[in-house]
Formats: C-alpha cells, sequence, structure tokens
C-alpha cells in the first residue's frame, strides 16, 4: 500500500486483494471479478473503512494490517454484490463507462456473480478476528440493503410519498454500508464502543449527506457535470427529499400528478426544477445536507486527533460542494 502523506489508501495493492478474493475457475465470473478491479471508480467505502481504521491507531506494518485490508475488500465485495444487481434491476446498460454484466453475459451469470462475492466475503469474514460480530454487522447491513431496494420500489407502486419511508430508503440504500465501512474496523480492533459509536455516527450521517446530495444533483445539477440527464428520479416515479418538500407546500397536487406519472409530459422535469427553486425546497435541502455533514464531522471528535479523523472530515464537508 502507499502512504499519501502518512495515509494508507486503496491503491494498486488493494486491487491485488480484490483480485485474489475474486478468483474463480469459471471464467466468466473470473471476467466480473477482472471488471470490477480495473473499472476503478471512486472507492469511497473501502478508503472509509481504512481511514477509519487508522484513526484507531492501526497502521501499515503492524500485524493486524492484512486484515484491515481484507475488511475493506469485504465492504468492496459487498458494494460491488449490490451494484451487480441494482443493475439488472434497473436494467443499466452502462457502469462507469463499461458495459454492465448483465448486458454482456446475462442476467443469471450477473446474478449467480453478485453471489459469488457474497460468498467470498462470507469466507472472509470468517477467518479474521473477532468473526462473529462482524458477519452478524455485514448481515444484518447486507439485509438493510435489500429493505431499502424494495421499500422504494413499495413506495412508487402506492404513492407512499412520505419523509419516514425516504430516510428508511436512502439509508438503506447507501448509509447503511457507509455506516458499516466507518464502524467494522472498530469491531475488528477491539476499540472501547463509544469509538465505535462515534464512527458508525459519522458514517450514517455522511452516507446520508451524500445520498441527499445525489438526489438533489439529480433534480437540479446540470447534465454536462452529471454526465447523464437531469430527473431520472422523476421518471421512475420517485420522491427525493426536494420533491417531498413540495409535496408539503401550496403545489403538492400538481407535483404528485407529475410523480404518478412518471415526468411523462415535455416539461414536467422543468416545472419542478423551477418549483424547487422557487419555494425553497432546494436550499433547504441544502440546509440539510449540511446539518448532516456537521453531524458527521462532530462524531469524530470522539476519537484522537489525526491525519485519518482530518481526512475523514474532509470527506463529509466534501459533499457540501459536489456536482456529480
Amino acid at each position: 500500500m502507499t502512504r499519501v502523506p502518512d495515509l494508507v489508501l486503496p491503491d494498486a495493492a488493494f486491487d491485488a486483494q480484490l483480485r485474489e478474493v475474486l478468483h474463480s475457475r469459471v471464467e466468466f465470473i473470473e471476467l466480473i471479478g477482472e471488471d470490477l478491479v480495473t473499472a476503478g471508480g471512486k472507492r469511497t467505502r473501502p478508503l472509509i473503512a481504512l481511514l477509519a481504521a487508522q484513526a484507531l491507531g492501526a497502521a501499515l506494518g503492524q500485524a493486524v494490517w492484512p486484515e484491515v485490508v481484507r475488511l475493506a475488500a469485504c465492504v468492496e465485495l459487498l458494494h460491488s454484490a449490490s451494484l451487480l444487481h441494482d443493475d439488472l434491476i434497473d436494467d443499466s446498460d452502462t457502469r462507469r463507462g463499461h458495459q454492465t454484466a448483465f448486458k454482456r453475459f446475462g442476467n443469471v451469470v450477473s446474478v449467480m456473480s453478485g453471489d459469488f462475492m457474497l460468498a467470498r466475503l462470507l469466507t472472509l469474514l470468517s477467518q479474521m478476528p473477532g468473526s462473529q460480530p462482524l458477519t452478524r454487522a455485514f448481515g444484518e447491513t447486507a439485509s438493510v440493503i435489500c429493505e431499502g431496494e424494495v421499500l422504494q420500489f413499495q413506495v412508487a407502486a402506492y404513492g407512499d410519498y412520505s419523509l419516514e419511508n425516504y430516510w428508511t430508503v436512502i439509508h438503506g440504500k447507501t448509509a447503511a454500508l457507509v455506516e458499516l465501512a466507518a464502524s467494522a474496523p472498530a469491531m475488528l480492533l477491539g476499540t472501547p464502543p463509544e469509538q465505535q459509536t462515534a464512527l458508525a455516527t459519522f458514517g450514517r450521517e455522511y452516507g446520508m449527506a451524500f445520498q441527499i446530495q445525489d438526489d438533489l444533483l439529480d433534480l437540479m445539477g446540470t447534465e454536462e457535470a452529471l454526465g447523464k440527464p437531469v430527473g431520472s428520479d422523476l421518471h421512475e416515479g420517485k420522491a427525493t427529499y426536494p420533491v417531498l418538500l413540495l409535496l408539503e407546500g401550496p403545489h403538492a397536487d400538481e407535483v404528485r400528478q407529475i410523480l404518478e406519472r412518471q415526468a411523462a409530459q415535455e416539461g414536467d422535469v422543468q416545472r419542478i426544477r423551477i418549483l424547487a427553486q422557487q419555494s425553497g425546497a432546494a436550499a433547504r435541502s441544502r440546509d440539510e445536507i449540511r446539518r448532516r455533514a456537521a453531524l458527521a464531522s462532530d462524531a469524530l471528535l470522539a476519537l484522537p486527533e489525526s491525519p485519518a479523523r482530518d481526512a475523514l472530515a474532509a470527506l463529509a464537508r466534501r459533499e457540501l460542494e459536489r456536482d456529480h
């Protein structure tokens, strides 16, 4: 692993760990695993796991460090398995600029390859110190992810739009796994409960801020910055935070009609954008992102001061300025 500066981040050595874990005698599974490694991406979740471990005192060269790297790989495997399934559910053509696995190999291969990643994850966890609480935490998180995804479709099917449902959905879609990435190193290292709680709070609030920002950008961003058309959530009948705020205002009936027809008429997306801007829903969404990011940063004050702690806090603050 590489120090940048004094911090160990996901790099070529981390990718080598993923390759080793994803090795299979079956060519299609091997190819999908290789796509995962070479596609790159921000590696935010394993980054958080590595930074959290370092904020707790773990360091390259210590006997426990290989276990920290394996734990970060487990986090990435759970994330990647969920993405394989998500791409199929969403009928996505591409992921990170590459053709999605199910488009290339078919539904069965894609789903079973995701299951293969989950099986490898369980094997890795079983070999770690303190494997029982870690396995329980990963299992519970996987359940929350599944429930969040299904609830999102249920809400759209029933038109059961509410902030309570929205918080549950985005916690399942995004925040639960970030919470796990941040807190699992504390389980591995056996640190005091208050430090595990602090990291869990950081991960949960940062994950919520991240998803609210994603949802806001989907509505209020630009196609140039996003690399895709705006309004995809509206076209899928999904009521995100700024839209839910509009449903509480004087234009609720109009907004609900647009949601129910999945913004199928020309000008629907632009109309919601205008209403969100004029009503203050967009500004209130930014306030909520700011509040969540502050909660995430404040939770880290329970940890000793360190470059790793500062790097985690910087991730949360970055949500205030992210434009894609």
